[in-house]
């Protein structure tokens, strides 16, 4: 229905008024002669100047007669509500999408990168999609809750950890079936790295739907930004191995790594882990530790291998928070591979001799270096073990 102007509009006794409510104006309301009413490119909403509507109630209230959703904007920012709706500037009546966000994402699993620490690095596209999908899958339900919550998203959670990571990986492909969105987000950082999501990408992408990453916080991209090392390769490590002689054959096989070292590693162990490191690694390397990353205690220390147990015993609260560990990356004379007369002595010195006594007569006899004859050793060594099972 368009409103002519001057064009009354009648209040019957039987009949709802269509702009007024109670005793809008005693039963009329009329358009200013100026007030020509027009339909914008949606063709849903009239648009009509503030000061050209004369409504008596202040708190009339509209009808809804009809099933097409229609909404008013008031020229100058003008505003009327009532008790049955409030209506505002290119405000949407119900039977509209009330989440716009939602209908410019695509049915897919959105991998989202979340704050490490500090809440104000998510991203703007994060937030928007968090903000428009039907699922938040979460390592913690609790946890997410916070950061939902902090930025006021109103979304529903689903778990999903390593304990749970295949059941729920099958109920998120079953809503993706149906043409839901659904995010899914770590604790903190990227999901799927040293976190849970990998299985569950992995098994959305064999089910045929698309999966999405939005990059954005990660301790190990954040620390290396701040170490200063030269080095032109790194290789991402993660995790040791939390039993001593597991971890202690790993760092022997990454000896000869001719790339910078990044560990994460928990307070508990991390001096362990740093002795370790000191005792296996060649005592030119150098070893960065970031603890607390865009938290409040942030701390971010370069120096000599060696001396870095001394530093982290010295006070008890560098032994707090999340950490990484960069080792730079070998001298190149120590990451070159031993040549084969080394490991022919070294193979034949093995047969008879323990570990320790056959490297240190092989470095004596080739002139290698000790560090990468003990590594090789004890590569042989786990050959042999290994082929004898």
């Amino acid at each position: 229905m368009v409103l002519m102007p001057e064009q009354p509009v009648p209040r019957g006794e039987n009949q709802p008024t269509l702009l007024g409510g109670g005793d809008a104006g005693g039963g009329t309301t009329k358009i200013g002669a100026v007030a020509q009413t027009h339909f914008d490119e949606h063709r849903d909403i009239v648009f009509c100047a503030a000061d050209q509507v004369n409504l008596a109630a202040a708190h009339a209230k509209i009808p809804f007669q009809h099933g097409q959703p229609m909404a008013f904007e008031i020229g100058g920012g003008g505003r009327f509500s009532g008790g049955a709706c409030d209506l505002s500037a290119r405000h949407r009546m119900r039977g509209m999408n009330q989440n716009p966000v939602a209908n410019l994402l695509a049915p897919a699993l959105y991998v989202v990168a979340t704050p490490i620490g500090n809440l104000g690095d998510i991203t703007l596209r994060a937030l928007e999609t968090l903000r428009g999908v039907d699922l938040v899958a979460c390592e913690d339900t609790r946890h997410a809750k916070h950061l939902l919550d902090h930025y006021s998203l109103r979304v529903p959670t689903l778990a999903l950890h390593q304990h749970n990571e295949n059941e729920a990986a099958a109920k998120l492909i079953g809503l993706l079936a149906e043409g839901r969105r659904i995010a899914l987000i770590s604790d903190a950082g990227t999901p799927g790295i040293c976190d849970p999501g990998a299985r569950t990408v992995a098994a959305v992408r064999a089910a045929g739907f698309r999966v999405v990453p939005l990059p954005g916080a990660n301790a190990a991209m954040t620390a290396l930004a701040a170490a200063g090392l030269l080095d032109e390769h790194f290789l991402f490590v993660g995790f040791l191995p939390a039993k001593v002689g597991a971890r202690k054959t790993a760092i022997m096989q990454l000896r000869d790594v001719a790339a910078a070292l990044v560990f994460y590693e928990a307070p508990h162990r991390v001096l362990e882990t740093v002795s370790d490191l000191a005792g296996l690694l060649s005592a030119r390397h150098e070893i960065i530790i970031a603890r607390e990353l865009t938290k409040l205690f942030e701390q971010i220390e370069r120096l000599p291998l060696p001396q870095a147990l001394e530093w982290l015993q010295a006070d008890a609260n560098r032994q707090r928070g999340e950490f990484v560990l960069i080792v730079s990356a070998p001298p190149a004379r120590e990451a070159a591979a031993l040549d084969a007369v080394a490991e022919h002595v070294l193979t034949t010195l093995l047969a008879e001799l323990p570990v320790k006594q056959a490297v240190k007569l092989a470095t004596e006899i080739t002139n290698q270096p000790k560090n990468a004859l003990y590594a090789r050793a004890l590569a042989l060594k786990a050959a042999a073990a290994a082929d004898s099972l």
